[in-house]
């Protein structure tokens, strides 16, 4: 017995230490880990002295003695701030991920390294002009000088995953993650891709305009009808289809907002512009913010980790915003391949031969895999890159070929950005902007001597009058009908200065009238959240700061406004369903998170789409094509062009109406919240549900993890608010979740930019430990802001502290 005693003695005291250790391990790797942001330090990569003041909300303030080292201290305060993002940025677009997360990894490698993004910015890098080659080489100095010279532990996130520590960081991969911004902002290839699928399901083009409808007031050009060669492309379509699932290409409603007013129409004077670019919201957030002082002068902003200078911001003389245009800058090819040789296809003059490309992906705890990439002359065969290789299972008939012009070694993007930061005026500004390639922009400009204007920089292909497809549906490779005619000249692009109406608004709506002479595109986004903000703005004559941040946080929703008499007129099921239906005849479609009704009419519309068009689609297509799908729905209740007929449902016992499917939803969708959210309904509420999710890069799929790395705070708005709140409603667990919106929001007072105001969606620091990482994120739930000040008096005060750095 003593001796028992005696070893559980030992055993309790050498758990009791264990713990210890741990505890005082877990402290000093809490307090190890925050970046040194104080005090002075020498680093290699630097040729004069550089310093970085931290303001009270984390925001780097660098001040310079040459452009280059501004440059290289970007570099180093975001490997400071964010390693982690910066090392998931490279391994996304170098299609490296598999290298730590194993097979989950391999889709996703396997398209990015297909389509070859890593490939073209290798290409871009050889291309760029001197300036933006020293720029790019000085910011991977800055990157290298912290990886190298850092004693601190790695974020957390190295050790969980047990990835090696972060190799040198190069141009290439500032470019990299350039274009995969681009891509992130491209969609037609995915909604070719739907339309090939559909057409293949034996739905006719006259249907699939319908579910794909044109923008409202419009109607779809005459098509070549090309069914019977799509019918013998399914295997082709379901690889591509496969690999681009999970991508997130496409999804409707996704957009962004800015606009820009005239001192005529500010009380100030002089011009307010305000942006907020929506896009999907991770943790931490794609922004940080930074400002830089060197001899180009300075700028502040919102910077993406991975590249230079600042995208979105103001300097000392102007301010910028963007809005995606979203034109169709993606076509598919067909390509019909040589019976007796697969790396054969033909060309309109005769047989080529494919070029092609090996890619080796190395897999976590599993064998090499490797794609050979065929290259047409259009672009890579995307249908390969859901396949171990270009023959693998591959039918010998025919491939699909992507052509995308961010795919072009001449795609200059990462120019522009250098010298938007330093244009003082509206020539220097569109000088910059003739570099911007891809993705195409909406930009709104302000100065401080009173000027607005707007431009749609971007490369535009131009589709021959004889091309009868349009780029909407993929096109035969071998027909020159369809083959692009070099690109809308720069002059040519829609853009104006001045403007007689004293504003300029977008919100990826169509930007150019009837009488416009090229084609940019016909999937311009819905008009809902365009129609709200020029509402908003016509409601005063004079703008104001505080005016301009109403607007950026109104949530009224017009689509619903649009839907919601639709829905009422249906009768109620029994007495559960009435009580709603009156509760909702009041509603203004204010989609407030205190509200009951935004999530009724939520789940009410969400249970409609299903019973409309699942028996259309069938199993397979649904479950990849569920989608809110606002301008079909409305269609179809009014039964515009007898789209109604889209309510008398497959298989039923007896014809349905789309009256008796608006009844049924409702009653389905009561049933659905119930389940989610109790009995009560007085308890419900919008934001408990619609809650805005930030998503850790890879941990939001792992639920021990997320909840220590994603970041949740509840927001109002829905898909079409101005206040963008994008839900998903295919998510069978939480289809009501927001995981797109403001992944930044600005405001910039041209009387005086001291006064200009912004905020993103988390907080300046990616360490989950540091009160930096979320920081944010309920004053931007909230449509509140920071300042984005210059001056140094202001900056310091309560500054987190002063870092000096001293070349080597």
């Amino acid at each position: 017995m003593r001796i028992a005693y005696r070893v559980a003695k030992w055993s309790g005291l050498v758990v009791a230490l264990a713990l210890l250790a741990g505890i005082v391990t877990g402290l000093w790797y809490w307090y190890a880990v925050e970046p040194r942001v104080a005090g002075t330090i020498t680093l290699p990569g630097f040729d004069k002295p550089v310093e970085i003041v931290r303001d009270k909300e984390g925001v780097a303030h660098i001040f310079a003695e040459t452009d280059a080292d501004a440059a290289a201290a970007l570099g180093f305060v975001h490997a400071q701030d964010r390693l982690w993002q910066l090392e998931m940025n490279r391994r996304i677009a170098s299609g490296r991920l598999s290298e730590i997360v194993g097979p989950p990894g391999l889709d996703t490698d396997r398209f990015l390294r297909t389509i070859g993004i890593r490939r073209t910015a290798e290409a871009i890098y050889r291309n760029v002009d001197a300036e933006t080659r020293a720029q790019l080489l000085a910011y991977s100095r800055g990157v290298n000088a912290f990886i190298e010279t850092s004693n601190a532990p790695l974020p957390p996130e190295f050790y969980i995953l047990r990835a090696p520590a972060p190799e040198p960081w190069s141009p290439v991969d500032s470019i990299g993650w350039s274009l995969m911004m681009a891509l992130d902002l491209g969609g037609n290839m995915s909604s070719e891709i739907m339309r090939l699928r559909l057409a293949q399901a034996g739905m006719p083009m006259e249907r699939i305009g319908q579910i794909l409808p044109p923008y409202p007031g419009e109607a779809w050009p005459q098509l070549a009808d090309y069914t019977a060669l799509y019918q013998g492309l399914a295997p082709e379509t379901r690889r591509a289809a496969a690999a681009i699932r999970g991508l997130d290409l496409g999804l409707e409603g996704v957009g962004s907002n800015n606009w820009v007013v005239s001192g005529a129409r500010s009380e100030t004077g002089r011009p307010l512009l305000a942006n907020d670019p929506h896009l999907g919201l991770s943790a931490p957030a794609l922004w940080y913010f930074a400002r830089m002082t060197s001899p180009s002068g300075t700028v502040i902003g919102a910077t993406l980790p991975g590249t230079p200078g600042v995208v979105l911001g103001r300097n000392e003389r102007i301010a910028w915003g963007f809005t995606n245009t979203g034109p169709d800058v993606q076509d598919l090819y067909i390509e019909r391949l040589d019976p007796r040789d697969p790396a054969v296809y033909q060309a309109p003059e005769g047989w080529r031969r494919f070029e092609t490309v090996e890619e080796r992906i190395r897999v976590r705890g599993g064998a090499d895999q490797v794609v050979t990439v065929r290259i047409s002359r259009h672009g890579p065969v995307i249908s390969d890159g859901a396949s171990r290789s270009a023959t693998s299972g591959a039918p010998r008939g025919y491939a699909l070929a992507l052509q995308w012009t961010a795919l072009s070694a001449d795609n200059l993007t990462i120019q522009a950005a250098r010298r938007l930061n330093a244009a003082k005026n509206w020539d220097e500004f569109l000088a910059a902007t003739r570099h911007f390639h891809s993705p195409q922009q909406n930009i709104v400009y302000a100065d401080t001597d009173g000027n607005i204007g707007f431009v749609a920089a971007g490369r535009v292909p131009v589709r021959k009058p004889e091309n009868d497809l349009r780029g909407l549906f993929p096109a035969p490779g071998w027909d020159a009908r369809y083959d692009w005619a070099g690109f809308i000249p720069f002059e040519q692009l829609p853009q104006e200065f001045n403007p007689a109406r004293g504003y300029r608004a977008t919100a990826n709506e169509r930007i150019v009238d009837a009488g416009y002479p090229h084609f940019i595109t016909y999937e311009w986004t819905s008009p809902y959240r365009a129609d709200r903000i020029r509402e908003l703005l016509a409601a005063r004559d004079k703008h104001t700061l505080d005016s301009f941040k109403a607007i950026q946080a109104d949530h009224r929703s017009n689509a619903v406004r649009e839907i919601l008499p639709l829905l009422l007129a249906a009768p109620p099921a029994g007495e559960r369903e009435r009580q709603i239906i009156d509760r909702l005849r009041s509603f203004d479609g204010t989609m407030a998170a205190d509200r009951i009704e935004p999530l009724v009419v939520t789940a009410w519309m969400r249970e409609l789409t299903r019973l409309v068009y699942a028996d259309e689609l069938g199993p397979a297509l649904f479950k990849d094509y569920w989608d809110q799908r606002q301008v079909f729905m409305v269609s179809v209740l009014s039964d515009q062009g007898g789209q109604g007929a889209w309510c008398n449902r497959r298989g039923a016992a007896e014809p349905t109406t789309c009256e008796s499917l608006v009844t049924r939803a409702l009653v389905l969708a009561l049933d659905d919240l119930e389940k989610r959210y109790g009995a009560d309904r007085n308890a419900w509420r919008w934001g408990v549900a619609h809650d805005a999710r930030s998503e850790h890069r890879p941990f939001t799929r792992v639920a021990q993890l997320a909840r220590f790395f994603d970041i949740r705070v509840p927001v109002p708005g829905d898909t079409y608010t101005v206040n963008v709140n994008r839900h998903t409603i295919s998510n069978a667990a939480e289809p009501f979740v927001s995981r797109h919106a403001a992944s930044l929001r600005a405001l910039y007072d041209l009387s005086d930019p001291e006064r200009s105001l912004f905020i993103h969606s988390t907080g300046q620091s990616g360490l989950p430990s540091s009160p930096l990482y979320r920081s944010f994120a309920e004053r931007w739930a909230r449509v509140d802001y920071i300042p984005m000040r210059t001056r140094r008096a202001d900056i310091e005060r309560g500054a987190i502290g002063t870092l000096t750095i001293r070349p080597r």
